[in-house]
């Protein structure tokens, strides 16, 4: 391995979608970046054990959904066919885009190095410089230096000491996709995205599945429509959620079973078990607190809007710093943290509209506010529905179980969030996104003609539910006038 250069503009910890993204903005503005990865592949658990490899399992589910097939003895090595080539060909397209902008790759693990207070001290304020030590895979080491790290070092499944898991029987959502074949019963213990994805997908293939959480309902951060509308799909698939159950131990019989004993006294036997109760930052190792780097209660990075850390010059950006924890926003926090590192001009704040997706089975994606949310900040909203069976696509594609919620403020004029749970929802989100960024008000969605018969026409449906209670609401509030003078 050729020796890489010790001084650098921008140094990124981390080379999944946040870390990427960081590294080729301040590249395309001619800075000398390079990236440290510890593991073999570029993409970090995103390409490697999450997003990209869940999917492809998801598909199959989607499959058997469609054409009725008997996967019960299906090993997951066929339920995953193809996968690793697609994993393969991401890994050399993004090696590649990193290439092709002049991103170095230094393979191995890096740490802050402390320096002497005198030498800090005797180094100009704008000239501070972060040192990295980086143990590389040959068993050698080297300090880099650059006044500019963005840490994007990911996340890892928790792994609760008392839930023990071994990745046999009782499993995280990495392990998860390395069983030999599907279980007939599936133990999930959570009641977040990841554990809702599984649920979901495995109800799909045919496995017995029970959903447990502390929680009274799984998703609560959701619009309750959609949590309803997720419940109902899991049990439409065979599955249970039982709610307020907080597991506190497992146990493998040996034989066939996992026993999970809950703290209300009741035991559930399952064939596997997926443990999925959030996950961890990968800060182990990092030293951050040799660069003054802090952590929130939560172990994660700290960061303040402009996502820097407590150490000026280092910012963090994805999993590392807590939720959403969302491919799709990693990228942007990438972008965000690398372009207020160099002082490049930023768009304003896009918060309120990043989309959000779930890929439960059917699939649940948000974007802006919700019901209750704009009925708090507004002092009321008007919301115009659209149900996927007075949808003609959602009829010839069979996907009429589904709701569209176009949510207005008060005087039913302009669109502050979308709300969808259906077949193509992931998709069909970005309609409303677009419409938020542009301040679209709900009567450009009456007055735009949509492609028939399309799912889109569900933005249409919603709106014209919205202009017909906002029309209700006029004349009610011109008969109260009348009244009112007559008084």
């Amino acid at each position: 391995m050729s020796a890489p250069e010790l001084s650098w503009d921008v140094l990124v910890i981390g080379s999944g979608p946040a870390g990427q993204k960081a590294a080729i903005q301040a590249a395309k503005v001619g800075k000398r970046v390079a990236i440290i990865e510890r593991d073999r592949h570029v993409g970090g658990a995103c390409v490697h054990t999450g997003t990209i490899p869940s999917k492809a399992l998801r598909q199959h589910a989607l499959r058997q959904r469609v054409h009725r097939v008997d996967l019960s003895e299906a090993p997951i090595k066929y339920l995953l066919d193809g996968v690793g080539e697609t994993v393969a060909a991401h890994d050399a397209y993004m090696a590649a885009q990193l290439e092709r902008n002049h991103v170095t790759l230094v393979r191995g693990r890096a740490k802050f190095v402390a320096r002497p207070v005198h030498a800090e001290k005797a180094r100009a304020e704008d000239d501070r410089a972060h040192e990295l030590s980086v143990q590389r895979v040959d068993g050698s080491s080297v300090v880099l230096r650059a006044p500019i790290v963005i840490l994007a070092s990911g996340s890892r499944p928790r792994a609760p000491a008392h839930l023990r898991i071994d990745h046999s029987h009782i499993l995280d959502s990495d392990s998860i996709l390395s069983l030999a074949y599907l279980p007939r019963t599936l133990l999930v213990i959570g009641g977040g995205v990841i554990a809702s994805e599984y649920a979901a997908m495995f109800a799909a293939l045919g496995c017995q599945v029970t959903q447990a959480d502390q929680l009274d309902q799984p998703l609560a951060f959701l619009d309750p429509e959609l949590t309803a509308f997720y419940l109902d799909e899991l049990r439409r698939n065979g599955g249970v959620y039982i709610p307020r159950a907080q597991a506190v131990a497992t146990r493998w019989d040996g034989v066939s079973q996992v026993c999970v004993e809950f703290k209300d006294g009741r035991t559930i036997s399952a064939d596997k078990v997926l443990v999925a109760v959030g996950r961890r930052a990968n800060v182990d190792g990092l030293e951050l607190e040799a660069a003054g780097i802090r952590l929130t209660e939560n172990g994660q990075v700290k960061v303040d809007e402009n996502l820097e850390t407590t150490a000026r010059g280092v910012y963090a950006a994805g999993d590392v710093i807590g939720p959403p924890s969302l491919a799709s926003v990693s990228m942007e926090q990438g972008r965000r943290a690398a372009s207020h590192a160099l002082g490049l001009l930023l768009p304003s704040d896009p918060v309120s509209r990043l989309p959000s997706g779930v890929y439960t089975i059917p699939e649940i994606a948000t974007v802006g506010l919700d019901e209750h949310g704009a009925r708090r900040h507004f002092g009321g909203a008007i919301v115009g529905r659209a149900r996927f069976e007075e949808v003609a696509r959602g009829q010839i594609d069979g996907t009429q179980r589904g709701l569209l919620k176009l949510i207005a403020d008060p005087g039913g004029r302009r669109v502050v969030g979308v709300q969808i749970a259906g077949d193509g929802a992931t998709e069909l989100v970005h309609i409303g996104q677009l419409g938020l960024a542009a301040e679209m008000e709900v009567d450009a969605y009456v007055e735009n003609v949509f492609n028939f018969p399309t799912m889109a026409e569900a933005y249409r449906i919603a709106a014209l539910d919205v202009v017909k209670q906002r029309g209700q609401a006029t004349t009610c509030d011109i008969v109260a006038d009348a009244v009112s003078a007559i008084l």
